[in-house]
């Protein structure tokens, strides 16, 4: 038997586990996907376990597939040798996503994208390897969907420069950046740290599954819909360009997600950098 053969037939018995064994109480990340992203470091068994074990903490609501996370481990027991095939023979389509709005605090809506409980642990796999290959690369400045980052440090990294006597701030919101995310632009982003075809067309799928409104499909031309696992390291690698370009130009300045808070010395220099 090939050790190709061998591989899948290892896999195909890890997802016949029980459930206390698929999941194992250990989370550390496995230092195999650190250099490089693959579609193998995506289906490597501990990243596996560690995508399961994440979407059943994060719950949610099912996707357009009625399937509930809790209903998500005895189907993977059944179904997950089939899938694995499919996705390794670049054969996996993902299902359309649940188009669902919420209000915002200025009362306008905000689109959510609720994919299905599967291609939500997809995702999250696929997101745990893209994570720790952009994250050694990422800017210090960007705070935003990253371990050990948040909000908090956000903010205190710009007290800091106010003290430091920066006091004007260029406050930046991307107009419906989420929903605008150019596909192109985001791929070859991808691309040039991650030289594996197979991981790129997956991805690609991802962002081009369609969502469903009303129950009539519609296709996803632009966007990277918020709402599931995947979308919030793609959106931290587009934005990573706008973070080394500030860099360039010699700006103090703290993102988290598309919220950018630039500080300068002086309501010129302000005007200046808004123009």
């Amino acid at each position: 038997m090939s050790d190709g053969i061998a591989s899948d037939h290892l896999h195909q018995q890890a997802a016949a586990m029980p459930q206390d064994e698929l999941v194992p109480g250990a989370s550390g990340q496995p230092e195999s996907i650190q250099p490089q992203a693959s579609l193998a470091h995506v289906l490597d068994r501990a990243n596996l376990q560690r995508a399961l074990k994440q979407v059943r903490q994060n719950k949610g609501a099912p996707g357009i597939d009625g399937m509930t996370v809790d209903e998500l481990p005895d189907f993977l027991q059944h179904h997950w040798p089939e899938i694995r095939t499919q996705l390794a023979a670049g054969r996996y389509r993902p299902q359309p996503v649940k188009r669902v709005e919420i209000p915002k605090a200025d009362g306008k809506p905000r689109l959510l994208g609720i994919p299905t409980v599967v291609d939500r642990f997809i995702q999250q796999a696929i997101a745990q390897v893209i994570s720790a290959q952009w994250e050694p690369h990422f800017h210090r400045h960007s705070y935003g969907f990253r371990p050990q980052r948040s909000a908090h440090q956000a903010v205190r990294e710009v007290q800091a420069s106010i003290h430091a006597g920066y006091g004007w701030v260029v406050d930046m919101d991307l107009q419906a950046f989420f929903d605008r995310v150019n596909h192109e632009r985001l791929m070859v982003r991808l691309k040039s740290r991650c030289p594996d075809a197979a991981l790129l067309r997956l991805i690609n799928r991802y962002l081009k599954a369609g969502v469903s409104v009303g129950g009539d499909i519609a296709p996803t031309l632009l966007g990277v819909p918020q709402g599931g696992p995947l979308s919030p390291v793609l959106s931290n690698v587009v934005l990573d360009e706008l973070d080394w370009e500030l860099e360039r130009r010699g700006h103090r300045f703290a993102r988290y997600a598309d919220d950018c808070n630039i500080l300068v010395k002086s309501q010129r220099a302000g005007e200046r950098v808004m123009a």
